[in-house]
């Protein structure tokens, strides 16, 4: 039999159920980020500033250190790796492939810490010097794209050059050893090819475009954890500002966890900028042009949409 109490009960059940979030966000135990050799992430670790945020959650931070972008945001894609940081190129190889990933906040750079290099006493001057000669860089770094780019202005096609695709370790060698003629590179190999070579600049990326630096996540892991990765994004924005203002302490960290010249990190670390914001129409747009030039030259499977994977942040929401 059913009583007018049995009703009221199903009726209480029923709109408690109602007022219940429909998709209540859970929590990972452990998150997962992926950086590469240098920055500020020593000092960060050092710091334990991403461990205190997420404690309290019962969730544990695991770095995990890739020697550059796209070995990083294939690990995102197939699920090794949460989140990450990388240049400007690897995202748009990655969407071009099919990667799982999204933009979720960037780092506007000055474009000091990054440049294609010479030897000192190169008779390359110029970069319509650059036709005929054989060039180093990380294929789908931010490296590639500006030795792009830098063609590009130079009136220089792709077929002009030899271009030789050379993890950074790899080219070090080759330049060192004169097997490449010039080399297109970031910090900190850049300024140690510039301290221990005497390596020339023939130009950074800002006398050729505006680059940035992206935090990139899983799609998956946005979807599911959304106010986890506002979380990171804060986080990572707060120590951002404390490393805009502690220079020293951020070049000490690195050189004593990657053993790398400290004089080199110093050099490297007062070139670079720290600030996290969110991605902007300005942001977006420089992001497309990439995409569009490797699109152009045929060098991605297919023309990518950067919007397409950008996920809002709202910092203070």
């Amino acid at each position: 039999m059913i009583t007018r109490l049995h009703i009221l009960a199903t009726t209480l059940l029923l709109a408690t159920a109602l007022a219940a979030p429909a998709h209540a966000e859970d929590k990972p135990t452990e998150i997962r980020i992926g950086t590469q050799k240098g920055g500020f992430f020593p000092a960060v670790r050092q710091r334990q500033t991403l461990e205190n945020a997420f404690k309290p959650l019962g969730i544990e931070i695991k770095w995990i250190d890739f020697q550059f972008g796209p070995p990083l945001l294939e690990a995102i894609n197939v699920g090794s790796v949460d989140f990450g940081f990388v240049g400007d190129t690897p995202p748009i190889f990655a969407q071009a492939g099919g990667a799982k990933i999204r933009y979720v906040a960037a780092v506007k750079s000055e474009g000091d810490n990054q440049a294609i290099i010479v030897p000192k006493d190169s008779p390359i001057k110029t970069l319509a010097d650059l036709k005929g000669k054989r060039v180093a860089f990380g294929k789908g770094s931010s490296a590639h794209n500006l030795l792009v780019a830098s063609l590009e202005k130079a009136g220089l096609s792709w077929s002009d050059i030899t271009p030789a695709a050379l993890a950074p370790a790899d080219a070090t060698a080759a330049f060192v050893k004169g097997s490449v003629d010039a080399w297109s590179i970031w910090d900190p190999y850049l300024a140690l090819a510039e301290l221990k070579e005497n390596a020339r600049v023939l130009v950074f990326d800002k006398d050729v475009h505006k680059p940035n630096a992206f935090y990139i996540a899983g799609s998956d892991f946005v979807e599911r954890y959304p106010s986890l990765v506002a979380k990171l994004n804060t986080t990572f924005a707060s120590e951002g500002v404390w490393a805009e203002a502690h220079h020293e302490e951020v070049a000490k960290a690195q050189a004593e966890v990657t053993g790398v010249d400290i004089e080199a990190i110093r050099r490297f670390v007062n070139r670079s900028s720290y600030s996290v914001v969110p991605l902007d129409a300005e942001v977006i747009k420089s992001q497309q042009a990439v995409a569009d030039r490797f699109a152009k030259l045929g060098l991605i499977p297919k023309p990518v949409n950067v919007s397409d994977i950008v996920w809002t942040w709202t910092p203070g929401s």
